[in-house]
């Protein structure tokens, strides 16, 4: 028994703390008994004023059904909640049991940081959630936003909108199927396709977050930004309008339309305003010329300048790939305005067959014909390449050399002063007749399919033709002689090395597996977080007691 009473005790007290609180009325003109318009409630006429659980509630008329606790109000309606909403309409309906309320009728619905226009609104305060199902507008002191329906959640002040939903800001449009918009800080969470357009770019996003006031963002899961020369794509990008500055991490690739180029890599920055790219972590750059695709690979790459004045810097390692071209150097500087390529530092080129080697090498384009028109090599000029049926190499040894291409290929070649040279000489049975080991003033070579097809020897100093036997092994190599073959780079692959590789397949395989997860959390990335904190003031340096001897 005394368990029975426990519990009915306990249920009693459980049902009164639960009990809804009654509307209160607090003024009317005019109250009267209308069984026929108002059955079993009380008709309110002027200057209506209701008050319920902190709520307030306004209008010019309202039918009061006490029983139900529940109201309708008629014709300048308004329900306000302490200093967090306000909310107007020609008509609403307020349940005091259940706490909810419904208004319609150019029903506006204004908080301290935004305003909502739509033609009806419901408010549940039981979770403080406004919602509509109508074309609404919000707009504060930086946006418009328009909707066909959508929440409000006051507690956060957040919109959500999970229908078609396109913000106005003067600077730019987003458009949406899924966006959270916070209306006090401005941030806004894109989570299904959406785009923002403006005069400078466009942008795809299907995951990101936007800061309206500040003008910076950050865009995961298929996103890029389209200007009207580049598209920026990568896995994460950090963008700041006000810069028009991008950066872009992991699986990064910026198109560029105009010049007919690629650049690849794991991290990039590009400085819209001042015409600048900074590409690293496996970067390439491929550039579309004759028809072909020439790869240029350095631990850094930089792009800077207009179009028609665009300069690529590679730096620590490059190496380069074309079909049939390639090399390596300590750093390349290609500038498309003089269409001069110049490959610093130790640069080794093969084309064809032949190994081209010298202290400064430059290579010369022709911005009508978009071909390479020639090579300049200067300072310790060498050219090697393999006897075409023998184990011998041909040589050319001299101080600078000048050549020009045909098709792509290399085909007149001058060598000139201190030039020597050491040349299997076959017939047209491809015998071999002697071996030439010459010194001259300047020679000139003509390649045909990658082989020497003519030599000319200028102002003869010294030299003969030896039958093979009569030329030893040690006399058929030049000083200086250096083979580099094992090193030649065959395939736009073989730009990369083992090291660029392995951190390659390992971004990659944490994008893949970032990818496959459902439901993360988005991360909003350190520069986007922390524009707005400032650094702590630096200590003032602590000053030196000195003491003065007397």
């Amino acid at each position: 028994m005394l368990l029975l009473s426990i519990q009915f005790i306990s249920a009693q007290a459980s049902k009164t703390a639960q009990a809804p609180k009654k509307i209160n009325i607090e003024h009317s003109d005019f109250l009267d008994v209308d069984q026929v318009l108002v059955p079993d409630g009380i008709l309110l006429t002027g200057n209506v004023k209701v008050n319920h659980d902190g709520v307030v509630l306004t209008c010019n008329k309202a039918y009061f059904f006490q029983k139900e606790n529940y109201l309708k109000a008629f014709g300048n309606v308004q329900l306000v909640q302490g200093d967090t909403l306000f909310l107007n309409s020609k008509y609403a309906e307020y349940s005091g049991n259940i706490k909810k309320a419904f208004a319609t009728g150019n029903a506006v619905m204004t908080s301290p940081d935004a305003t909502l226009q739509t033609d009806t609104i419901n408010f549940d305060r039981n979770v403080q959630e406004v919602f509509y199902n109508t074309k609404g507008t919000i707009i504060n002191k930086d946006n418009t936003l328009v909707s066909k329906s959508g929440k409000y959640f006051v507690a956060e002040k957040k919109f959500q909108f999970l229908t078609a939903v396109t913000l106005t800001n003067p600077k730019y449009v987003v458009k949406s199927n899924h966006l959270d918009y916070y209306s006090n800080s401005g941030h806004t969470y894109l989570l299904g396709p959406s785009t923002i357009t403006s005069k400078a770019n466009y942008i795809y996003t299907e995951k990101g977050f936007y800061d309206t006031k500040k003008n910076l963002a950050h865009f995961l899961r298929k996103s890029y930004i389209k200007y009207d020369d580049r598209l920026i794509e990568g896995d994460s990008l950090y963008y700041n309008r006000n810069t028009e500055f991008a950066s872009a991490t992991r699986n990064v690739k910026i198109t560029d339309s105009i010049n007919r180029g690629i650049v690849k890599g794991h991290y990039a920055e590009v400085y819209k305003l001042k015409d600048s790219m900074f590409v690293t972590k496996r970067a390439v750059a491929v550039n579309f010329v004759e028809n072909d695709s020439v790869y240029i690979h350095g631990q850094k790459l930089m792009v800077t300048g207009k179009e028609g004045e665009r300069i690529l810097r590679a730096f620590k390692n490059v190496r380069f790939y074309k079909t049939d071209m390639s090399g390596k150097c300590d750093s390349i500087h290609s500038n498309s305005k003089t269409a001069l390529t110049k490959l610093i530092g130790n640069p080794i080129l093969w084309n064809g067959g032949s190994q081209i080697t010298g202290d400064i090498m430059h290579l010369i384009g022709d911005n009508n014909t978009k071909k390479l028109d020639s090579l300049k090599v200067l300072n310790n000029t060498f050219l090697i390449s393999k006897d075409t049926l023998g184990t011998g190499y041909n040589q050319v040894k001299g101080l600078n050399l000048f050549g020009k291409f045909k098709e792509g290929k290399l085909h007149d070649v001058d060598v000139i002063k201190n030039t020597e040279v050491v040349y299997f000489m076959r017939n047209d049975a491809n015998e071999l007749i002697g071996i030439n080991k010459n010194v001259s003033s300047k020679i000139n070579l003509i390649l045909e399919n990658n082989a020497v097809e003519t030599i000319t020897f200028f102002n003869r100093v010294d030299g003969d033709i030896y039958p093979e036997e009569d030329l030893p092994e040690n006399a058929r190599k030049l000083r200086g002689f250096v083979w580099r073959g094992d090193e030649r780079i065959k395939s736009k692959d073989d730009i990369f090395t083992a090291e660029d590789n392995e951190m390659n397949d390992k971004l990659v395989k944490q994008g893949k597996d970032e990818e496959a997860k459902e439901n993360v959390p988005m991360k909003v990335r350190k520069e986007t977080r922390d524009y707005d904190k400032k650094k702590p003031a630096a200590k003032p340096a602590a000053k030196e007691n000195k003491k003065s001897s007397k």
